[in-house]
């Protein structure tokens, strides 16, 4: 985890450890919380360029026939604050620049000019590399300023002033967090002890880096949200212009879910495989015989880690889905800047629960109840949790219902018939994959083996024979009693004392994950 936190920037030692003594030597208030939304902000740079990492449903209008003038404006927007942060951590220093730049436009010499722009685009320090893109950011911004003058802003011209602010945060020494998934020590080390041990219980190499790489992620996006809810807050201050720090976060959000969900899901197996290869030629052919009831073991506990990451990455993808395309508002649909804070706490509402919730599952699928004060350093994490989990065992319980229902009325004798009436198997498994798997792990069901085999007797093949499906369904049947009594027994809880269930709401969120 070390290796992940350090390496995945590439800087060099000398440059680290110059980066840490400076962060060290900073005396302004809050420097953890500035450093982290300016490096958001910068990141947002590459993040914000690609619409898909923008709020709203798929559009059906072709990208080059979209106007991009709101989209630039909000992104002006962050520049101007990722501008002002920049100057609170510069402090003194930040006078020097403006000198500095004061003297580029009036000396009249080319000869001088170009002495002073080369002289202020040295990066030897920390300092230097925050003066250069400070001088930057501000350049690109009046660019900016001059392109919101159009009536309107197409999509060439939208990217291709993204693309400048990107360069320049690719090209500087210190200040360069375009790399997805990239952690920083000041930021993403872990505090819970109990996650730190359950990462290092982890078998193999690979393994224990695709973990590692798991709870990384996820902690950094609750960090987003946090910063999230820190945004509406100031909105609530009246402090202008929050709306484009805000949708700038959202898609670092989004592309850091996407990556994550992609890596998991194309790279588990084969990274997990290779582990376990090197465990099983670690051994001496003497004594396979002694070790094949561990290595049998470390094999079983891997499939169920792989199963475990690929479930996160399916529910990552189906909740990022939900709350980009049916509860955040397209760009050009936010009226004005007092909508922000009811909008992030629509978002945070969904986000914070689903991201919790997911890290809860991954130590449960690796043999661990986290504790979830412990874990989030929040009281009301354990009520949020609950409510959460509450709401998922009531909407897998429906899937649960509806497709033995379907099933006991489904013919299997016609082989024809079968391969187009059951599309309905294929969707219950993937229904199964995104929230059923972290249901099933969460709620400690003591028929948890035989549920599993079940439904990968269902994967194993296109085409059902009536005892395979016969098989699924008494298992679902069965689960779905069960879950009908964990829903009683969390609802008792007393975190959940006097919280009604709000089954209309929940009935709606299942609406939208069924319809994506």
């Amino acid at each position: 985890m070390d290796e992940l936190l350090i390496r995945t920037r590439s800087l060099r030692q000398e440059q680290r450890t110059a980066r840490d003594q400076w962060f060290q030597a900073l005396e302004i208030e809050n420097k953890l919380d500035v450093l982290f939304e300016l490096e958001v902000l910068l990141k947002a740079t590459a993040c914000f360029a690609n619409p898909r990492n923008h709020p709203g449903p798929p559009r059906r209008v072709s990208i080059v026939a979209q106007d991009f003038r709101q989209a630039t404006s909000l992104f002006r927007d962050g520049i101007q604050r990722a501008i002002v942060l920049s100057r609170q951590l510069l402090g003194t220093r930040d006078q020097a620049f403006v000198f500095h730049r004061y003297l580029e436009t009036v000396v009249p010499e080319d000869s001088a000019r170009t002495r002073l722009l080369h002289e202020g685009a040295q990066q030897r320090t920390p300092e230097d590399s925050l003066v250069v893109l400070r001088h930057e950011l501000t350049s690109i911004g009046e660019v900016l300023e001059g392109t919101l003058r159009a009536p309107r802003v197409p999509y060439r011209t939208f990217y291709a002033a993204l693309s400048l602010a990107q360069r320049e945060v690719g090209r500087n020494s210190y200040f360069n967090p375009l790399t997805a998934l990239e952690f920083r020590p000041e930021f993403d080390r872990i505090r819970s002890s109990q996650v730190l041990d359950l990462i290092r219980s982890v078998p193999s190499n690979e393994a224990h880096r695709l973990v590692a790489l798991t709870f990384l992620s996820l902690f950094r996006m609750l960090r987003y949200v946090q910063l999230l809810g820190q945004l509406a807050e100031d909105e609530g201050r009246h402090r202008p212009r929050v709306a484009g720090r805000a949708y700038l976060v959202l898609s670092v959000l989004r592309s850091d879910a996407r990556a994550l969900s992609e890596y998991l899901r194309q790279r588990t197996g084969e990274l997990l495989g290779v582990g376990f290869e090197q465990l099983l030629f670690q051994c001496k052919a003497d004594d396979l015989l002694n070790r094949a009831d561990g290595l049998r073991a470390i094999g079983h506990r891997l499939i169920s880690i792989r199963g475990s990451l690929e479930g996160i990455a399916a529910n990552l993808q189906l909740e990022m889905r939900r709350v980009f395309q049916h509860e955040l508002p397209p760009l050009d649909e936010l009226k004005a800047e007092s909508e922000m804070p009811e909008v992030l706490q629509s978002a945070i509402t969904c986000l914070r629960p689903a991201l919790r919730n997911a890290l809860l599952f991954l130590g449960k699928a690796l043999g661990v109840t986290l504790d979830d004060r412990e874990v989030f350093d929040d009281q009301a994490a354990w009520r949020e949790t609950s409510e959460r989990l509450r709401r998922d065992v009531w909407m897998f319980a429906q899937i649960l219902r509806a497709f033995a229902a379907k099933a006991q009325q489904s013919p299997t004798d016609d082989r024809w018939t079968a391969l187009t009436n059951f599309q309905y198997v294929r969707e219950f498994l993937t229904y199964f994959r995104a929230m059923g798997y972290p249901v099933l792990r969460a709620a400690d069901y003591p028929r948890f083996d035989a549920f599993l085999g079940a439904i990968g007797q269902l994967q194993d093949t296109d085409l059902l024979d009536p005892t395979r499906l016969e098989n699924a369904i008494d298992e679902c049947v069965a689960f779905h009693t069960y879950l009908q009594q964990l829903f009683e027994d969390i609802s008792k809880r007393n975190v959940l004392a006097g919280v009604p269930f709000d089954r209309r709401a929940a009935a709606a969120a299942l609406r939208l994950y069924l319809g994506e």
